[in-house]
């Protein structure tokens, strides 16, 4: 670990101040932390043993997936047992299928591992390290991909996944100031090689590209950070539209419903009736499809069979339905 634990000054901690703001809507049950072993988890860590000693818990997720996950454990383990932490680890594999992303992939695996564990550590949430300059990098990822407000409004600060509750109290905190904290009270962590990896868009961001825009604007992590809060409260308002339209059309949704509406809102309640249902993310070529073929929808016989997502999208009767699967397609005479 290298720093005496006793010897650390508490006084500079940078993210320290954001953790206790938490204390007021803390519950009795165990502060759960994903602790991977790399500078920033380490410094939520310690700042959580810091103010809540008796309280803490880790949580470790080895995928097994690079050469170093071993180490990686091992310093973790080691750690925890220095700090007198309870340690939690899982071993998830990761399954794929043709065209699958190894990297998405492994996120779903890890967030589905880190419920679970919490739920054995008796935690209802599980604390995330990711800081300020990792913020800027999501909203960056999400510029290059072509998202809309739900990518560019980049990580919230609190969301729900499989039953547990996953907080970021640190989307605020500048990276730097945390590794500069680890360095000055002399605390190891552990580096990935991956992150040096520049076939990964994420990577090239944080090494070509925030160079260059931190040199001609050096708060640029605040003014990205402040963007996304701004798409987040846009995309909370559209949420909020998608869940009273989808009420008045239907789920299924009634086509005929669904035509009264602007094809902005169209678009709208779609996107989340599909994600209800568990469509992957439709293209916006496919999107833009399924509305022309709603708009033209105006006979009995148009026939509505549209790929979307990994999915199919079908006219039955006077509503749409989606299938996942293509081999339970209904037949034509069933449409």
């Amino acid at each position: 670990m290298g720093a005496n634990p006793a010897s650390i000054d508490w006084s500079h901690h940078p993210g320290l101040a954001a953790l206790e703001r938490l204390a007021p809507r803390m519950s009795e049950a165990p502060v759960a932390v994903a602790f991977s072993g790399g500078a920033d988890s380490t410094a939520l860590l310690f700042a959580a043993w810091h103010l809540w000693p008796d309280r803490v818990a880790a949580l470790h997720v080895n995928h097994g997936l690079q050469a170093a996950a071993a180490d990686f454990e091992r310093h973790v383990r080691t750690m925890c047992a220095s700090l007198g932490v309870p340690l939690w680890v899982a071993h998830p594999p990761v399954p794929l299928t043709p065209g699958d992303s190894m990297e998405e992939m492994a996120r779903n695996a890890r967030y589905r591992a880190l419920a679970e564990l919490a739920r054995q550590a008796g935690a209802g949430e599980v604390w995330l390290a990711q800081h300020l300059h990792d913020q800027a990098e999501t909203l960056l990822l999400a510029l290059t991909r072509g998202a809309g407000l739900p990518g560019l409004a980049g990580m919230p600060a609190r969301q729900q996944r499989h039953g547990i509750t996953f907080v970021r109290p640190w989307l605020d905190v500048s990276g730097a100031e945390l590794r500069g904290w680890l360095r000055e009270q002399g605390v190891a962590w552990v580096e990935d090689p991956s992150n040096h990896d520049q076939r990964h868009t994420r990577n090239r961001i944080r090494h070509r590209l925030l160079p260059v825009l931190e040199d001609a604007f050096p708060a640029y992590a605040q003014t990205f950070a402040r963007s996304a809060r701004h798409a987040a409260q846009a995309q909370a308002l559209l949420q909020e539209l998608a869940e009273a339209d989808l009420a008045a059309v239907g789920s299924p949704p009634v086509i005929q419903r669904l035509q009264a509406l602007s094809a902005a809102r169209q678009a709208n309640v779609l996107r989340h009736w599909l994600r209800q249902v568990g469509a992957r993310q439709a293209s916006e070529a496919q999107l833009q499809q399924v509305l022309r073929q709603i708009a033209a929808c105006t006979t009995r016989g148009h026939r509505i069979h549209l790929r979307v997502g990994r999915g199919y999208l079908l006219r039955q009767g006077q509503v749409l339905s989606y299938w996942p699967d293509e081999a339970q397609l209904p037949k034509p005479d069933n449409l």
